[in-house]
Protein backbone atom coordinates (compact mmCIF):
# COMPACT_ATOMS: atom_id res chain seq x y z
CA UNK A 1 0.00 0.00 0.00
CA UNK A 2 1.42 3.43 -0.97
CA UNK A 3 2.03 6.63 1.27
CA UNK A 4 -1.14 7.69 -0.24
CA UNK A 5 -3.54 5.06 0.83
CA UNK A 6 -2.04 5.19 4.43
CA UNK A 7 -2.49 8.85 4.72
CA UNK A 8 -6.06 8.69 3.47
CA UNK A 9 -6.52 5.52 6.43
CA UNK A 10 -5.05 8.07 8.61
CA UNK A 11 -7.33 11.00 8.08
CA UNK A 12 -10.40 8.78 7.87
CA UNK A 13 -9.59 7.61 11.49
CA UNK A 14 -9.39 10.81 12.31
CA UNK A 15 -12.63 12.17 11.16
CA UNK A 16 -14.35 9.10 12.49
CA UNK A 17 -12.89 10.32 16.18
CA UNK A 18 -13.78 13.84 15.25
CA UNK A 19 -18.09 12.80 13.90
CA UNK A 20 -17.25 10.95 17.71
CA UNK A 21 -16.39 13.97 19.74
CA UNK A 22 -13.19 12.27 20.44
CA UNK A 23 -10.30 14.45 22.57
CA UNK A 24 -9.04 16.40 19.78
CA UNK A 25 -5.42 15.98 20.51
CA UNK A 26 -5.83 12.52 19.59
CA UNK A 27 -7.76 13.53 16.31
CA UNK A 28 -4.74 16.20 15.85
CA UNK A 29 -2.46 13.06 16.22
CA UNK A 30 -3.86 11.11 13.70
CA UNK A 31 -4.21 14.56 10.80
CA UNK A 32 -0.49 15.40 11.88
CA UNK A 33 0.54 11.42 11.14
CA UNK A 34 -1.15 11.82 8.05
CA UNK A 35 0.76 14.70 6.70
CA UNK A 36 4.02 13.67 7.71
CA UNK A 37 3.27 10.13 6.07
CA UNK A 38 2.39 11.90 2.80
CA UNK A 39 5.60 14.05 3.35
CA UNK A 40 8.32 10.50 3.44
CA UNK A 41 10.86 11.03 0.67
CA UNK A 42 10.20 7.26 -0.30
CA UNK A 43 7.54 4.66 0.27
CA UNK A 44 6.10 3.98 3.78
CA UNK A 45 7.18 0.05 3.65
CA UNK A 46 10.90 1.18 3.34
CA UNK A 47 10.36 3.74 6.19
CA UNK A 48 8.88 1.05 8.43
CA UNK A 49 11.96 -1.17 7.06
CA UNK A 50 14.95 1.05 7.74
CA UNK A 51 13.14 2.05 11.25
CA UNK A 52 12.91 5.76 9.95
CA UNK A 53 9.23 6.20 10.22
CA UNK A 54 9.43 6.14 14.02
CA UNK A 55 11.61 8.80 14.43
CA UNK A 56 9.98 10.89 11.47
CA UNK A 57 8.02 14.11 13.18
CA UNK A 58 4.24 14.04 13.90
CA UNK A 59 4.52 10.03 14.00
CA UNK A 60 4.22 8.51 17.28
CA UNK A 61 3.77 4.99 19.18
CA UNK A 62 0.47 4.85 18.53
CA UNK A 63 -0.46 6.51 14.91
CA UNK A 64 3.21 4.27 13.79
CA UNK A 65 1.30 0.85 15.16
CA UNK A 66 -1.76 1.84 13.25
CA UNK A 67 0.82 2.32 9.90
CA UNK A 68 2.52 -0.96 10.74
CA UNK A 69 -0.90 -2.57 10.92
CA UNK A 70 -2.30 -1.41 7.53
CA UNK A 71 0.74 -1.75 5.46
CA UNK A 72 1.17 -5.48 6.68
CA UNK A 73 -2.75 -6.20 6.01
CA UNK A 74 -4.20 -3.78 4.09
CA UNK A 75 -6.64 -2.71 6.53
CA UNK A 76 -7.03 -1.18 9.77
CA UNK A 77 -9.23 -2.79 13.02
CA UNK A 78 -9.72 0.73 14.19
CA UNK A 79 -10.90 2.21 11.43
CA UNK A 80 -13.34 -1.40 11.12
CA UNK A 81 -14.60 -0.16 14.88
CA UNK A 82 -15.00 3.33 14.59
CA UNK A 83 -17.39 2.71 10.97
CA UNK A 84 -19.13 0.47 13.54
CA UNK A 85 -19.48 2.76 15.84
CA UNK A 86 -20.90 5.77 13.99
CA UNK A 87 -23.73 6.13 12.00
CA UNK A 88 -23.42 5.43 8.43
CA UNK A 89 -25.53 8.26 7.27
CA UNK A 90 -22.69 10.61 9.28
CA UNK A 91 -20.07 9.03 7.05
CA UNK A 92 -21.98 9.27 3.64
CA UNK A 93 -22.13 13.43 4.71
CA UNK A 94 -18.29 13.38 4.71
CA UNK A 95 -18.86 12.92 0.73
CA UNK A 96 -21.11 16.36 0.66
CA UNK A 97 -18.73 18.90 -0.47
CA UNK A 98 -18.38 21.94 1.73
CA UNK A 99 -19.88 19.71 5.04
CA UNK A 100 -16.78 19.37 7.04
CA UNK A 101 -16.89 16.64 10.06
CA UNK A 102 -17.70 20.06 12.75
CA UNK A 103 -20.36 21.17 10.85
CA UNK A 104 -21.46 17.57 10.90
CA UNK A 105 -21.33 16.78 13.99
CA UNK A 106 -23.71 20.23 14.89
CA UNK A 107 -26.30 18.81 12.74
CA UNK A 108 -26.37 15.45 14.64
CA UNK A 109 -25.70 16.50 18.27
CA UNK A 110 -28.29 20.08 17.78
CA UNK A 111 -31.14 18.34 15.42
CA UNK A 112 -30.24 14.44 16.27
CA UNK A 113 -29.96 13.90 12.66
CA UNK A 114 -27.94 10.63 10.95
CA UNK A 115 -29.18 9.89 7.66
CA UNK A 116 -29.21 11.86 4.25
CA UNK A 117 -33.28 11.77 4.35
CA UNK A 118 -33.13 13.75 7.68
CA UNK A 119 -30.59 15.99 6.36
CA UNK A 120 -32.80 17.05 2.52
CA UNK A 121 -35.53 17.58 5.10
CA UNK A 122 -34.16 19.76 7.68
CA UNK A 123 -32.64 22.22 4.28
CA UNK A 124 -36.08 22.15 3.19
CA UNK A 125 -37.44 23.32 5.81
CA UNK A 126 -35.55 25.35 7.04
CA UNK A 127 -33.88 23.99 10.37
CA UNK A 128 -30.63 24.01 8.78
CA UNK A 129 -30.65 27.61 8.15
CA UNK A 130 -31.71 28.24 11.26
CA UNK A 131 -28.37 26.74 12.71
CA UNK A 132 -25.60 29.04 13.92
CA UNK A 133 -22.98 29.52 11.35
CA UNK A 134 -24.99 28.13 8.71
CA UNK A 135 -27.74 30.24 6.87
CA UNK A 136 -30.17 30.01 3.65
CA UNK A 137 -27.09 29.61 1.09
CA UNK A 138 -25.11 26.61 3.53
CA UNK A 139 -28.69 24.90 3.41
CA UNK A 140 -28.90 25.45 -0.23
CA UNK A 141 -25.44 23.95 -0.95
CA UNK A 142 -25.91 21.24 1.16
CA UNK A 143 -29.13 20.52 -1.32
CA UNK A 144 -27.27 20.35 -4.54
CA UNK A 145 -24.29 18.51 -2.28
CA UNK A 146 -27.18 15.74 -1.73
CA UNK A 147 -28.32 15.77 -5.31
CA UNK A 148 -25.29 15.67 -6.82
CA UNK A 149 -24.15 12.08 -4.36
CA UNK A 150 -27.29 10.86 -5.47
CA UNK A 151 -26.22 11.35 -8.73
CA UNK A 152 -23.21 10.40 -8.35
CA UNK A 153 -24.00 6.95 -6.79
CA UNK A 154 -25.55 5.52 -10.04
CA UNK A 155 -21.85 5.71 -12.06
CA UNK A 156 -18.79 4.47 -11.32
CA UNK A 157 -15.01 6.32 -12.25
CA UNK A 158 -14.03 4.79 -15.44
CA UNK A 159 -11.09 2.52 -14.22
CA UNK A 160 -13.33 0.89 -11.71
CA UNK A 161 -15.74 0.03 -14.67
CA UNK A 162 -13.17 -1.22 -16.95
CA UNK A 163 -11.67 -3.52 -14.66
CA UNK A 164 -15.28 -4.78 -13.72
CA UNK A 165 -16.17 -4.94 -17.29
CA UNK A 166 -13.22 -7.13 -18.29
CA UNK A 167 -13.65 -9.48 -15.24
CA UNK A 168 -17.43 -9.89 -16.53
CA UNK A 169 -16.03 -10.61 -19.91
CA UNK A 170 -13.40 -12.88 -19.60
CA UNK A 171 -15.83 -15.12 -17.26
CA UNK A 172 -18.69 -14.80 -19.86
CA UNK A 173 -16.07 -15.78 -22.89
CA UNK A 174 -14.99 -18.94 -21.08
CA UNK A 175 -19.01 -20.60 -21.04
CA UNK A 176 -19.32 -23.36 -23.39
CA UNK A 177 -21.06 -22.37 -27.12
CA UNK A 178 -19.53 -18.45 -26.54
CA UNK A 179 -17.34 -17.88 -29.59
CA UNK A 180 -16.44 -14.40 -28.80
CA UNK A 181 -17.49 -11.83 -26.21
CA UNK A 182 -16.68 -8.07 -26.19
CA UNK A 183 -17.15 -4.79 -23.77
CA UNK A 184 -19.53 -2.76 -25.61
CA UNK A 185 -21.66 0.41 -24.12
CA UNK A 186 -20.20 3.58 -22.11
CA UNK A 187 -16.96 1.50 -21.59
CA UNK A 188 -16.36 1.16 -25.06
CA UNK A 189 -17.22 4.58 -25.55
CA UNK A 190 -14.74 5.55 -22.93
CA UNK A 191 -16.56 7.80 -21.11
CA UNK A 192 -15.48 9.56 -18.09
CA UNK A 193 -18.15 7.49 -15.89
CA UNK A 194 -20.14 4.73 -16.79
CA UNK A 195 -23.23 3.48 -15.56
CA UNK A 196 -24.04 0.22 -17.15
CA UNK A 197 -21.77 -2.32 -17.53
CA UNK A 198 -22.77 -3.95 -21.63
CA UNK A 199 -20.95 -7.29 -23.58
CA UNK A 200 -22.06 -9.12 -26.10
CA UNK A 201 -21.68 -12.20 -27.06
CA UNK A 202 -21.29 -14.35 -30.28
CA UNK A 203 -23.01 -17.74 -29.97
CA UNK A 204 -23.87 -20.39 -31.47
CA UNK A 205 -26.19 -22.21 -29.25
CA UNK A 206 -29.47 -20.53 -28.54
CA UNK A 207 -29.47 -17.32 -25.49
CA UNK A 208 -31.66 -19.60 -23.35
CA UNK A 209 -28.65 -21.66 -22.54
CA UNK A 210 -26.17 -19.07 -22.41
CA UNK A 211 -28.44 -17.29 -20.34
CA UNK A 212 -28.65 -20.47 -17.54
CA UNK A 213 -25.13 -20.85 -17.36
CA UNK A 214 -24.45 -17.23 -16.64
CA UNK A 215 -27.24 -17.68 -13.88
CA UNK A 216 -24.71 -20.56 -12.38
CA UNK A 217 -21.35 -17.60 -12.20
CA UNK A 218 -19.67 -17.37 -9.07
CA UNK A 219 -21.11 -13.85 -8.21
CA UNK A 220 -24.04 -13.61 -10.44
CA UNK A 221 -26.83 -12.35 -7.15
CA UNK A 222 -29.82 -12.19 -9.58
CA UNK A 223 -31.35 -11.17 -12.61
CA UNK A 224 -33.16 -8.22 -12.78
CA UNK A 225 -34.41 -8.45 -16.12
CA UNK A 226 -34.65 -10.93 -19.35
CA UNK A 227 -36.30 -10.34 -22.86
CA UNK A 228 -34.89 -12.85 -25.92
CA UNK A 229 -31.56 -11.94 -26.18
CA UNK A 230 -30.68 -9.78 -23.46
CA UNK A 231 -30.26 -10.28 -19.65
CA UNK A 232 -29.46 -7.53 -17.00
CA UNK A 233 -27.71 -9.11 -14.19
CA UNK A 234 -26.94 -8.11 -10.90
CA UNK A 235 -23.53 -9.16 -9.45
CA UNK A 236 -21.52 -8.95 -6.14
CA UNK A 237 -21.06 -4.96 -4.97
CA UNK A 238 -24.16 -4.30 -6.13
CA UNK A 239 -22.93 -3.81 -9.83
CA UNK A 240 -25.18 -4.32 -12.67
CA UNK A 241 -24.89 -5.28 -16.40
CA UNK A 242 -26.35 -5.89 -19.15
CA UNK A 243 -25.76 -8.84 -21.63
CA UNK A 244 -26.35 -9.64 -25.06
CA UNK A 245 -26.31 -12.27 -27.03
CA UNK A 246 -26.41 -12.65 -31.08
CA UNK A 247 -25.24 -15.23 -33.76
CA UNK A 248 -22.12 -14.71 -35.53
CA UNK A 249 -24.51 -13.51 -38.83
CA UNK A 250 -25.71 -10.17 -37.06
CA UNK A 251 -23.05 -8.84 -34.68
CA UNK A 252 -21.95 -5.51 -36.80
CA UNK A 253 -25.36 -4.50 -35.96
CA UNK A 254 -25.76 -5.81 -32.20
CA UNK A 255 -22.21 -4.15 -31.49
CA UNK A 256 -23.54 -1.05 -33.17
CA UNK A 257 -26.43 -0.77 -31.02
CA UNK A 258 -25.04 -2.07 -27.62
CA UNK A 259 -22.11 0.66 -28.07
CA UNK A 260 -23.66 3.67 -29.35
CA UNK A 261 -25.41 6.88 -27.75
CA UNK A 262 -29.26 7.04 -27.69
CA UNK A 263 -27.89 10.44 -30.04
CA UNK A 264 -25.71 8.19 -31.93
CA UNK A 265 -28.86 5.55 -32.95
CA UNK A 266 -31.26 8.11 -33.38
CA UNK A 267 -28.65 9.52 -36.06
CA UNK A 268 -27.78 6.32 -37.44
CA UNK A 269 -31.41 5.62 -38.06
CA UNK A 270 -32.89 8.69 -39.31
CA UNK A 271 -29.74 8.80 -42.08
CA UNK A 272 -30.97 4.71 -43.09
CA UNK A 273 -34.28 5.82 -43.31
CA UNK A 274 -32.86 8.44 -46.27
CA UNK A 275 -31.46 5.35 -47.81
CA UNK A 276 -34.38 2.81 -47.51
CA UNK A 277 -33.21 0.92 -44.90
CA UNK A 278 -34.82 0.57 -40.80
CA UNK A 279 -32.63 -0.33 -37.94
CA UNK A 280 -35.05 -2.38 -35.93
CA UNK A 281 -34.35 -4.91 -33.31
CA UNK A 282 -30.94 -4.37 -33.26
CA UNK A 283 -30.64 -5.74 -36.71
CA UNK A 284 -30.40 -3.79 -40.07
CA UNK A 285 -33.11 -4.39 -42.43
CA UNK A 286 -33.65 -3.30 -46.63
CA UNK A 287 -37.38 -3.46 -46.24
CA UNK A 288 -38.66 -6.97 -45.18
CA UNK A 289 -35.19 -8.61 -46.26
CA UNK A 290 -32.61 -9.17 -43.02
CA UNK A 291 -29.09 -7.85 -44.15
CA UNK A 292 -26.60 -9.94 -42.14
CA UNK A 293 -23.52 -7.59 -40.96
CA UNK A 294 -20.47 -9.98 -39.89
CA UNK A 295 -19.31 -6.87 -38.20
CA UNK A 296 -19.33 -3.17 -37.54
CA UNK A 297 -17.70 -2.08 -41.08
CA UNK A 298 -20.02 -4.23 -42.69
CA UNK A 299 -22.58 -2.43 -40.68
CA UNK A 300 -21.81 1.13 -41.42
CA UNK A 301 -20.52 0.66 -45.39
CA UNK A 302 -24.13 -0.83 -45.78
CA UNK A 303 -25.64 2.61 -44.99
CA UNK A 304 -23.13 4.58 -47.03
CA UNK A 305 -20.95 5.63 -44.22
CA UNK A 306 -17.10 5.19 -42.98
CA UNK A 307 -16.85 2.90 -40.15
CA UNK A 308 -17.30 5.41 -37.14
CA UNK A 309 -14.93 4.37 -34.13
CA UNK A 310 -16.69 3.90 -30.55
CA UNK A 311 -15.60 6.76 -28.94
CA UNK A 312 -17.16 9.03 -31.58
CA UNK A 313 -20.67 7.56 -31.05
CA UNK A 314 -22.26 10.27 -28.81
CA UNK A 315 -24.51 11.98 -31.71
CA UNK A 316 -22.37 15.12 -31.75
CA UNK A 317 -22.63 15.38 -35.85
CA UNK A 318 -20.18 11.97 -36.49
CA UNK A 319 -22.99 9.94 -38.54
CA UNK A 320 -22.93 13.13 -41.33
CA UNK A 321 -19.35 13.00 -41.05
CA UNK A 322 -18.69 9.60 -42.14
CA UNK A 323 -21.63 10.11 -44.77
CA UNK A 324 -19.36 12.63 -45.90
CA UNK A 325 -15.92 10.98 -46.05
CA UNK A 326 -13.07 9.31 -44.39
CA UNK A 327 -12.91 10.24 -40.66
CA UNK A 328 -10.00 11.47 -39.33
CA UNK A 329 -7.28 8.80 -37.44
CA UNK A 330 -7.86 9.56 -34.45
CA UNK A 331 -4.86 9.36 -31.92
CA UNK A 332 -3.47 5.63 -30.53
CA UNK A 333 -1.74 5.14 -27.64
CA UNK A 334 1.48 4.43 -29.92
CA UNK A 335 1.83 7.97 -31.09
CA UNK A 336 3.30 8.97 -27.60
CA UNK A 337 6.72 9.69 -27.57
CA UNK A 338 6.74 11.98 -24.33
CA UNK A 339 4.83 11.07 -20.91
CA UNK A 340 3.82 14.44 -18.97
CA UNK A 341 2.96 15.17 -15.59
CA UNK A 342 4.50 12.85 -12.53
CA UNK A 343 5.39 13.16 -9.06
CA UNK A 344 8.71 11.81 -7.46
CA UNK A 345 9.54 11.31 -3.99
CA UNK A 346 11.04 14.69 -3.61
CA UNK A 347 7.42 16.23 -3.59
CA UNK A 348 4.09 13.25 -2.90
CA UNK A 349 5.18 10.59 -5.49
CA UNK A 350 6.08 7.54 -4.46
CA UNK A 351 8.93 6.58 -6.92
CA UNK A 352 12.35 8.34 -7.79
CA UNK A 353 13.42 10.08 -11.42
CA UNK A 354 15.41 7.00 -11.70
CA UNK A 355 12.53 4.86 -10.92
CA UNK A 356 10.29 6.83 -13.19
CA UNK A 357 12.42 7.37 -16.04
CA UNK A 358 13.69 3.47 -16.32
CA UNK A 359 9.59 2.78 -16.24
CA UNK A 360 8.80 5.75 -19.05
CA UNK A 361 11.53 4.42 -21.42
CA UNK A 362 10.58 0.09 -21.06
CA UNK A 363 6.93 1.25 -21.59
CA UNK A 364 8.25 2.82 -25.16
CA UNK A 365 8.43 6.44 -24.51
CA UNK A 366 12.01 8.43 -25.44
CA UNK A 367 11.18 11.65 -22.74
CA UNK A 368 9.59 12.55 -19.97
CA UNK A 369 9.06 15.69 -17.97
CA UNK A 370 9.21 15.54 -14.39
CA UNK A 371 6.94 17.96 -12.88
CA UNK A 372 6.63 17.54 -8.68
CA UNK A 373 4.54 20.43 -6.40
CA UNK A 374 5.78 23.89 -6.14
CA UNK A 375 6.15 25.56 -2.60
CA UNK A 376 2.73 26.86 -2.05
CA UNK A 377 1.54 22.49 -1.95
CA UNK A 378 2.68 22.34 1.46
CA UNK A 379 0.32 19.62 2.13
CA UNK A 380 2.01 17.62 -1.00
CA UNK A 381 5.68 18.17 -0.20
CA UNK A 382 6.04 20.96 -2.35
CA UNK A 383 9.76 21.99 -3.50
CA UNK A 384 11.48 24.97 -2.37
CA UNK A 385 13.92 26.62 -4.57
CA UNK A 386 16.94 25.02 -3.05
CA UNK A 387 14.96 21.57 -3.79
CA UNK A 388 14.45 22.29 -7.22
CA UNK A 389 18.31 22.51 -7.51
CA UNK A 390 19.05 19.65 -6.03
CA UNK A 391 16.20 17.84 -7.87
CA UNK A 392 17.86 19.58 -11.24
CA UNK A 393 21.21 18.01 -10.87
CA UNK A 394 19.74 14.33 -9.94
CA UNK A 395 18.25 14.61 -13.48
CA UNK A 396 21.25 15.92 -14.77
CA UNK A 397 22.87 12.73 -13.32
CA UNK A 398 20.12 10.24 -14.62
CA UNK A 399 20.27 11.76 -17.84
CA UNK A 400 23.91 11.05 -18.15
CA UNK A 401 23.30 7.14 -16.82
CA UNK A 402 20.12 6.64 -19.74
CA UNK A 403 21.81 7.73 -22.78
CA UNK A 404 19.09 8.35 -25.28
CA UNK A 405 16.65 8.62 -23.01
CA UNK A 406 15.96 11.98 -21.92
CA UNK A 407 14.26 13.53 -18.62
CA UNK A 408 12.96 17.28 -18.96
CA UNK A 409 12.88 19.46 -15.40
CA UNK A 410 9.18 21.10 -14.89
CA UNK A 411 7.08 21.98 -12.22
CA UNK A 412 3.39 21.77 -11.83
CA UNK A 413 3.28 25.29 -9.84
CA UNK A 414 0.68 26.68 -8.15
CA UNK A 415 -1.61 29.45 -9.67
CA UNK A 416 -1.93 31.27 -6.42
CA UNK A 417 -5.47 33.32 -6.37
CA UNK A 418 -4.00 35.95 -7.77
CA UNK A 419 -3.08 34.57 -10.79
CA UNK A 420 0.52 34.56 -9.79
CA UNK A 421 2.89 31.21 -10.68
CA UNK A 422 4.21 29.96 -7.61
CA UNK A 423 7.83 31.05 -7.87
CA UNK A 424 9.30 34.14 -9.63
CA UNK A 425 10.42 34.18 -13.27
CA UNK A 426 14.14 33.41 -12.61
CA UNK A 427 13.34 30.45 -10.90
CA UNK A 428 10.61 29.70 -13.75
CA UNK A 429 13.11 30.49 -16.51
CA UNK A 430 16.11 27.32 -15.19
CA UNK A 431 13.17 24.91 -16.14
CA UNK A 432 12.48 23.03 -19.41
CA UNK A 433 8.90 23.82 -18.93
CA UNK A 434 6.10 24.05 -16.68
CA UNK A 435 2.67 23.10 -15.59
CA UNK A 436 0.53 25.40 -13.86
CA UNK A 437 -2.90 23.81 -11.93
CA UNK A 438 -4.88 25.22 -9.23
CA UNK A 439 -5.29 23.67 -6.05
CA UNK A 440 -7.18 25.38 -3.77
CA UNK A 441 -9.04 28.84 -3.29
CA UNK A 442 -12.13 26.89 -5.33
CA UNK A 443 -14.43 29.11 -3.82
CA UNK A 444 -13.89 31.92 -5.88
CA UNK A 445 -16.85 33.13 -8.21
CA UNK A 446 -16.60 33.02 -12.13
CA UNK A 447 -15.53 36.04 -12.72
CA UNK A 448 -12.26 36.23 -10.42
CA UNK A 449 -11.59 32.61 -11.06
CA UNK A 450 -11.86 33.15 -14.89
CA UNK A 451 -9.45 36.18 -13.93
CA UNK A 452 -6.85 34.49 -11.96
CA UNK A 453 -6.12 31.55 -15.17
CA UNK A 454 -6.16 34.18 -17.88
CA UNK A 455 -3.78 36.38 -15.34
CA UNK A 456 -1.67 32.81 -14.98
CA UNK A 457 -1.54 32.47 -18.84
CA UNK A 458 0.17 35.83 -19.43
CA UNK A 459 2.73 34.49 -17.74
CA UNK A 460 5.49 33.54 -20.74
CA UNK A 461 6.80 31.10 -18.73
CA UNK A 462 3.64 28.88 -18.18
CA UNK A 463 3.40 25.82 -20.72
CA UNK A 464 0.61 24.36 -19.76
CA UNK A 465 -2.73 24.63 -17.85
CA UNK A 466 -3.02 21.34 -15.56
CA UNK A 467 -6.50 20.06 -15.23
CA UNK A 468 -7.81 22.90 -16.35
CA UNK A 469 -11.35 22.95 -14.40
CA UNK A 470 -10.41 21.22 -11.45
CA UNK A 471 -13.30 18.57 -11.50
CA UNK A 472 -12.90 15.18 -9.33
CA UNK A 473 -15.23 13.07 -11.56
CA UNK A 474 -18.15 11.74 -8.89
CA UNK A 475 -16.78 13.91 -5.72
CA UNK A 476 -16.23 17.04 -6.66
CA UNK A 477 -17.63 19.83 -9.57
CA UNK A 478 -15.93 21.88 -11.67
CA UNK A 479 -14.83 24.95 -10.46
CA UNK A 480 -16.70 28.00 -11.97
CA UNK A 481 -14.87 29.51 -15.58
CA UNK A 482 -15.59 30.70 -18.74
CA UNK A 483 -14.39 28.35 -20.88
CA UNK A 484 -14.85 30.03 -23.60
CA UNK A 485 -12.11 33.24 -22.56
CA UNK A 486 -9.76 30.24 -21.57
CA UNK A 487 -9.55 28.41 -24.73
CA UNK A 488 -10.11 31.69 -26.65
CA UNK A 489 -6.79 32.70 -24.50
CA UNK A 490 -5.17 29.88 -24.74
CA UNK A 491 -5.50 29.72 -28.54
CA UNK A 492 -3.53 33.42 -28.51
CA UNK A 493 -0.92 32.71 -26.33
CA UNK A 494 -0.14 29.22 -27.06
CA UNK A 495 -0.57 27.66 -23.65
CA UNK A 496 -0.86 24.46 -24.02
CA UNK A 497 -4.75 22.46 -21.91
CA UNK A 498 -3.78 19.48 -20.91
CA UNK A 499 -6.19 16.17 -20.29
CA UNK A 500 -5.31 15.23 -17.01
CA UNK A 501 -5.19 11.31 -17.24
CA UNK A 502 -6.02 10.68 -13.71
CA UNK A 503 -9.54 8.39 -14.19
CA UNK A 504 -10.70 10.70 -10.93
CA UNK A 505 -10.32 13.42 -13.15
CA UNK A 506 -9.90 13.05 -17.01
CA UNK A 507 -10.02 16.88 -16.98
CA UNK A 508 -10.59 18.89 -19.66
CA UNK A 509 -13.80 16.93 -20.73
CA UNK A 510 -13.91 15.43 -24.12
CA UNK A 511 -17.00 17.48 -25.11
CA UNK A 512 -14.06 21.20 -24.31
CA UNK A 513 -11.72 18.91 -25.99
CA UNK A 514 -13.38 18.89 -29.48
CA UNK A 515 -13.93 22.50 -29.30
CA UNK A 516 -10.05 23.45 -27.99
CA UNK A 517 -9.00 21.36 -30.81
CA UNK A 518 -11.46 23.72 -33.27
CA UNK A 519 -9.85 26.44 -31.68
CA UNK A 520 -6.27 25.55 -32.79
CA UNK A 521 -5.27 25.20 -29.10
CA UNK A 522 -2.48 22.50 -28.07
CA UNK A 523 -3.35 19.85 -26.39
CA UNK A 524 -1.11 17.58 -23.67
CA UNK A 525 -1.98 14.10 -21.65
CA UNK A 526 -0.90 14.60 -18.53
CA UNK A 527 -0.79 11.20 -16.19
CA UNK A 528 -0.51 12.81 -13.25
CA UNK A 529 1.29 9.51 -12.01
CA UNK A 530 2.18 9.54 -8.36
CA UNK A 531 3.51 5.84 -8.64
CA UNK A 532 4.40 3.63 -11.23
CA UNK A 533 0.68 2.70 -11.78
CA UNK A 534 0.06 6.07 -12.73
CA UNK A 535 1.71 5.31 -16.19
CA UNK A 536 -1.37 3.50 -17.10
CA UNK A 537 -3.25 6.55 -16.42
CA UNK A 538 -2.29 7.54 -20.16
CA UNK A 539 -4.96 5.44 -21.41
CA UNK A 540 -7.62 6.66 -20.08
CA UNK A 541 -6.00 10.26 -21.51
CA UNK A 542 -5.98 9.06 -25.15
CA UNK A 543 -9.11 7.72 -24.35
CA UNK A 544 -10.36 11.57 -23.83
CA UNK A 545 -8.15 12.58 -26.53
CA UNK A 546 -10.50 10.31 -29.04
CA UNK A 547 -13.55 11.56 -27.67
CA UNK A 548 -12.86 14.63 -28.88
CA UNK A 549 -11.18 14.04 -32.17
CA UNK A 550 -7.71 14.71 -31.50
CA UNK A 551 -4.96 13.27 -33.96
CA UNK A 552 -1.32 12.66 -33.74
CA UNK A 553 -0.75 16.65 -34.66
CA UNK A 554 -3.02 17.82 -32.29
CA UNK A 555 -1.36 16.36 -29.19
CA UNK A 556 2.31 17.69 -27.70
CA UNK A 557 3.08 14.05 -26.57
CA UNK A 558 3.81 12.88 -29.94
CA UNK A 559 6.14 15.22 -31.14
CA UNK A 560 9.87 14.70 -30.32
CA UNK A 561 11.56 15.91 -27.42
CA UNK A 562 13.64 18.92 -29.37
CA UNK A 563 9.80 19.71 -30.81
CA UNK A 564 8.03 19.91 -27.56
CA UNK A 565 10.58 22.48 -26.53
CA UNK A 566 10.56 24.35 -29.55
CA UNK A 567 6.88 24.70 -28.37
CA UNK A 568 7.99 25.62 -25.21
CA UNK A 569 10.30 28.14 -26.60
CA UNK A 570 7.49 29.68 -28.95
CA UNK A 571 5.41 30.09 -25.80
CA UNK A 572 7.98 32.12 -23.90
CA UNK A 573 8.71 34.42 -27.24
CA UNK A 574 5.26 35.72 -27.14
Amino acid sequence: MDKKAVAQVLEQIASFLELKGENPFRVRAFRTAAKAVTALPGEVSAALAEGTLAETKGVGPATLQIVQEVVQTGRSSLLEELREQVPAGLVEMLQISGLGVAKIRQIHETLGIDTLPELEAAARDGRLARLPRFGAKTADNILKGIAFLRQASAFKLAHHALEEAEGLRAALAALPGVAQAVIAGEVRRRTEVVRDIVVVLVADVPPADIFRRIGELPGVQEFAGQDERRVTLKVSGGAQAQVVVTTPKNVGAVLVQATGSEEHLAELATHARTRGFALDGAALWQGSTFLPTADEAAFYAALGLAEIPPELREGRGEVAAAAAGPLPALLERSDLVGFLHCHTTASDGSNSVMELAEACRAAGYAWMGITDHSKAAAYAGGLSVDDLARQADEIDAVNARLGGFRILKGIEADILADGALDYDDTVLARLDFVIGSIHSRFNLDREAMTERVLRAMENPHLAILGHPTGRLLLSRDPYPLDMERVLARAAETGVAIEINADPHRLDLDWRLVRQARDQGVAISIGADAHNLAGLRNVDFGVGIARKGWLTRADVLNTRTVDGFLAHVARRRAR
